[in-house]
Formats: C-alpha cells, sequence, structure tokens
C-alpha cells in the first residue's frame, strides 16, 4: 500500500520452486516517504498501501520476477524487483500459500528481504509477494512516525493513525472484530498516481507465521487495519479499484476536489 493518503487522502502450494499505502511528498525529494490518502493542496509525493514504484512494469517484469523465482538464487549480483502494474495476470490471482518448512529457505526470506527494501525504498506502507510478481501469500507493512509526519494532524487522527514497527505475516488470514467502517481515500503502488475511496472495517484481527515460521497474531484498529486489509486483498487477487466507491476514483492531482454529489462522505460511519 502506498505511503497512504495524499498526506493520506493523496492515504509468493505449488511445489516452493513453482509460481508470487505511496505517500506524498512535501518537497520534490524522491527520497522522501509521505502519505497517500488525502486534502489540502500541497506538493505531492508520488506515493508508493498502496501507496508508486518508480520503472515501468508490465506482464514482462513480472515475469522476470517469476523466473528469478523459478531459477533459484544464482546470480550473485543484486537486482531489485519492479512492482507490478494492474492488468499482470499475477495481481488478479489469487497467490499460494507458503509451506510452513519452506519459511526459513533462502528463497524466502530473499523474497521477504525483496519485499521489505521495495517498500520502503518507494516508500510506501505495505506491499504483497504479487506486486513483485510473486505469488505468494506474504505481506509486509511498516508505518513510521516519519510517515505520519508529512500529513496533517486533523486527518491522521481522523483516520487513526498510528506508528507501528514492521510486520512480516506470511500466510495471513483476516477477520473482522467489528462491523463499524470507515471511508477513506486509499492508493497502490501497483495503480501508481491514482486514489480512490474504499470503505473498510475499523478492527481486524490477523493470524499467520512470522519471518521465522513462528505463530503470530495482530489486533489492528484503524489505519493499520486499513493496511492489512488492503494487503491481505492483494493475496485474493483484488485491488482496491476492485472495491472502491463508484465516482471517486481521480488522479492524485484532483484528490482536494469535491466528491461528487451523493457519494458518501469521508470518515467514520
Amino acid at each position: 500500500m502506498e505511503s497512504i493518503q495524499r498526506f493520506t487522502h493523496r492515504l509468493l502450494p505449488i511445489p516452493i520452486t513453482g509460481k508470487c499505502l505511496k505517500p506524498i511528498k512535501p518537497t520534490p525529494s524522491r527520497t522522501n516517504p509521505v502519505a497517500r490518502f488525502h486534502q489540502a493542496r500541497k506538493p505531492i509525493f508520488k506515493p508508493a498501501f498502496d501507496f508508486g514504484l518508480t520503472t515501468r512494469t508490465s506482464h514482462s517484469s513480472s515475469a522476470r520476477a517469476r523466473a528469478g523465482w523459478l531459477l533459484g538464487l544464482g546470480e550473485k549480483k543484486k537486482i531489485q524487483p519492479e512492482t507490478v502494474k494492474a492488468g499482470d495476470p499475477v495481481l488478479h490471482e489469487r497467490a499460494r500459500e507458503v509451506p510452513p518448512e519452506e519459511i526459513g529457505s533462502e528463497r524466502v526470506q530473499k523474497v521477504i528481504d525483496d519485499m521489505v527494501e521495495v517498500m520502503r525504498k518507494a516508500p510506501g506502507v505495505g506491499l504483497a509477494a504479487p506486486q513483485i510478481g510473486i505469488p505468494l501469500k506474504i505481506i509486509v507493512l511498516e508505518d513510521t512516525k516519519e510517515y505520519i509526519s508529512y500529513a496533517p494532524k486533523e486527518e491522521t487522527k481522523a483516520q487513526d493513525r498510528r506508528p507501528f514497527d514492521l510486520l512480516v505475516i506470511v500466510n495471513p488470514k483476516l477477520k473482522n472484530k467489528s462491523n463499524k467502517t470507515a471511508l477513506f481515500f486509499e492508493g497502490c503502488l501497483s495503480v501508481d498516481g491514482f486514489r480512490a475511496v474504499v470503505e473498510r472495517y475499523l478492527e481486524v484481527e490477523v493470524t499467520g507465521l512470522d519471518r521465522k515460521g513462528q505463530p503470530i497474531k495482530v489486533d489492528a484498529s484503524g489505519w493499520q487495519a486499513r493496511i492489512l486489509q488492503h494487503e491481505c486483498d492483494h493475496l485474493e487477487g483484488t485491488l482496491y479499484v476492485d472495491k472502491m466507491v463508484p465516482r471517486t476514483f481521480r488522479t492524485v492531482d484532483n484528490l482536494d476536489l469535491p466528491l461528487a454529489i451523493g457519494c458518501p462522505k469521508l470518515g467514520v460511519r
């Protein structure tokens, strides 16, 4: 997920050898992360939890990513994966579970390391393995004080956005803990340059395995819950645009424009 919002509005068992939010920047600086879903006209960070990576990515780039996965770790030259863009089949198909006994393998650990690197470089607040062309059920997410500082305080307060340390979850299983929801703009590294309003549960529970293969359970609320839902959707072949509120899709530059008449208001429902 991109570093969430324009300041938040703007908010891989196939055998393991088988197939797999950007923030808005206050300055043109490319290294500064910012939030992706948001308001008030300010310079934008091109968001990377869904939240804009650089480079062109096409079917060929995900094919290269999958090829690397299939061929193993023979090459010593370090090549950072590209983010796969909407339209590539890997983003629209269900990912495969990682056999627990394979989590500690060099291959799976490399996939995780690559995911974290790509997410942070974007910068973004979440990433799923299919987004680098690997159809495996792995997600990573992280939100920092720095990222949050780029968003207006009133926005982060409304979103209940708080920093949290890096989380790596393998084979995540998500369930909502209440029926209360909220509507906010979302973006995605795989749909770079655009945002749309998505309704998400405010509280969720995610269970799975950490990168050491140990059980992990995350109880999340607010913005972290949104990021988890967004990334888990990727593992089911679903992009945020598949769930967006009609008539809210827009470019990052138009985030400050009012919603169309009849669209629900942003915030907790």
